[in-house]
């Protein structure tokens, strides 16, 4: 059953695959922190994207986003460069939420209905956490809420 929108029409229904925290961390120290949640709660290392121009051999790599399996849950780490990820960047204070839906376009319709700001066009991106169609909304605490595609990892991991 569709919901009444605010202005008394049908919003489409949006059903989330999952919600990935985002732990953004001083920059080189995302590498560190992984390690950390690897030792300190047996966090699984299920994907990296490093940063593309960083060579390893002349410095240390920068993570533009790493994500994690605790428990049923996923985290994505990274640091925060001038070269993050536009979504990453965007954060001065609260947190970012990766919420996987099939149904893109219309959850940033509903968030933005709902009070959230829109930040940019969905487009077609490819990282850690969000492969596919991804929209970006902040809603009015501060906090960014990517919304993209359920990546192939997570739908091989679900089937």
């Amino acid at each position: 059953m569709a919901q009444e929108a605010q202005n008394g029409s049908k919003a489409a229904e949006v059903v989330f695959a999952a919600v990935k925290p985002w732990l953004v961390v001083e920059a080189p120290k995302a590498n560190d922190a992984i390690q950390f949640y690897k030792a300190a709660f047996g966090a699984e290392e299920v994907s990296r994207v490093s940063h593309p121009k960083r060579k390893a051999e002349q410095e240390i790599p920068l993570v533009l986003s790493a994500e994690l399996k605790l428990g049923s849950c996923s985290i994505v780490v990274s640091d925060l460069t001038d070269d993050s990820f536009d979504h990453v960047k965007t954060v001065v204070t609260g947190s970012v939420f990766c919420l996987e839906t099939e149904e893109v376009e219309a959850a940033v319709s509903k968030a933005v209905t709902a009070g959230a700001v829109a930040d940019g066009e969905v487009s077609e991106v490819e990282g850690a956490c969000c492969s596919g169609r991804v929209g970006k909304v902040k809603d009015p605490y501060g906090n960014v809420w990517v919304i993209c595609s359920p990546s192939k990892k997570s739908a091989d991991v679900a089937a």
